[in-house]
């Protein structure tokens, strides 16, 4: 199984992330690793991230809310 993780601006299109992540093996690895970098990745532009399993979408979740919390 790959963990990866798709990374967007606020209008939805994609974006580069501040922070080149790598593919990962488990599900809480590709968590760890955003919840380490979510505020680089937040000022370099990313305001949402999408994490897939082998290409199925699992979850979306606003980086800007994280930051407001």
């Amino acid at each position: 199984m790959a963990w990866m993780w798709r990374f967007e601006k606020a209008d939805g299109t994609e974006t580069s992330p501040a922070v080149e992540p790598e593919e990962f093996s488990t599900q809480g690895d590709a968590e760890s690793w955003v919840g380490e970098v979510w505020k680089e990745l937040l000022d370099g532009g990313a305001e949402r991230v999408t994490l897939f399993e082998d290409g199925t979408e699992i979850y979306t979740m606003s980086l800007r809310a994280a930051a407001e919390s």
